[in-house]
């Protein structure tokens, strides 16, 4: 529970980084905070919370700049950014740092998309059917069940057979009306205000999210490459344009998809995957075979994930001018 604060100790401590409070036990660090920044959204302009996680450690050092990651959630945790905040708290790094206590080395930014009138009479049951009660909650002491303890099969039923390879479906019209790309500028404000408030990185921006969350990773990263280190996608595919940006912005990307997963099916993710091959990006791709949509609950839980995000400072890219080329 300890191995990521333990990692970025050391890492601070080669990178010749004052060797103050970082170096002290663990254990004697300040506790983790869970914070809420208010902003008004660019959608209604109307004012909502994102929650803002403070590692441990971060009072101890005002002078350390902290990694930050965003983290955008799936379809089934939308709500009104006030009341309905803790929705987002799920799964994902959230729920992992807050609610089963993993200490995160990252200052954590997780807003909460818009309804966008999926709770309506033909929303999905998932939405219209949930409760607060079922939100995971901090325990005074020691953690609930982690979400990796859901019995995958019952839920989302036996593994399905290979298929034929298909096209790509067409996203477009459902992102343009209930996605995360209809949100655009709000994340991109929301950093840039984390950014001036808190002691943080903005050469290791991270971002990742799960399904719907995914699919808003790429929107953002492919409008907005400049401002991202590396991406963590998980059950979410590129458009091959979407792809393409990444790709030429040189941001490595991990990218996660579910043998078993009849939402968002493994063959449609080498379109994209192909194409940032052909122009030498830097990618892993991960598919879990016995895991169908529920892949962010293996994924977050573990420590490979923050551990590889970590070696990615936001690298420099190269631009022409006045025909020499320059960093």
């Amino acid at each position: 529970m300890r191995s990521l604060t333990i990692f970025l100790i050391a890492l601070l401590v080669g990178c010749g980084t004052p060797q103050d409070s970082h170096t002290n036990s663990p254990d004697s660090l300040s506790e983790e905070q869970l914070l809420r920044h208010t902003y008004t959204s660019f959608v209604d302009n109307l004012e909502r919370d994102a929650y803002i996680y403070l590692p441990r450690g971060y009072d101890d050092d005002s002078s350390h700049n902290w990694p930050v990651m965003i983290y955008l959630h799936g379809d089934g945790e939308r709500g009104d950014g006030k009341e309905e905040l803790d929705y987002v708290m799920a799964y994902g790094p959230l729920y992992e740092a807050w609610v089963q206590k993993k200490d995160m080395p990252f200052i954590l930014i997780v807003p909460q998309l818009h309804m966008f009138g999926r709770d309506g009479p033909d929303g999905p049951s998932y939405i219209l059917n949930r409760t607060k009660e079922g939100i995971p909650g901090r325990l005074e002491e020691g953690t609930p069940p982690h979400n990796t303890d859901m019995p995958a099969l019952q839920i989302f039923g036996p593994m399905q057979g290979a298929v034929a390879d298909e096209l790509l479906p067409d996203y477009t019209d459902y992102d343009n009306k209930f996605g995360w790309k209809r949100t655009d500028p709000d994340v991109i404000n929301i950093l840039d205000s984390i950014l001036k408030t808190y002691n943080a990185d903005a050469d290791r921006v991270y971002l990742t999210g799960a399904s719907e969350g995914a699919f808003g990773i790429w929107h953002y990263s492919s409008v907005y490459p400049e401002r991202f280190a590396a991406l963590l996608p998980v059950v979410g595919y590129p458009s091959v344009e979407q792809a393409e940006a990444v790709a030429k912005a040189d941001i490595p990307v991990w990218i996660f998809s579910g043998g078993r997963d009849p939402t968002v099916e493994t063959k449609y993710f080498f379109a994209g995957m192909n194409r940032m091959d052909e122009l030498g990006a830097t990618i892993r791709f991960t598919t879990e075979q016995d895991m169908s949509h529920d892949v962010w609950n293996r994924v977050y839980a573990g420590d490979d994930v923050y551990n590889w995000l970590l070696q990615y400072p936001k690298r420099r890219r190269m631009q022409k001018r006045d025909g020499a080329f320059y960093y």
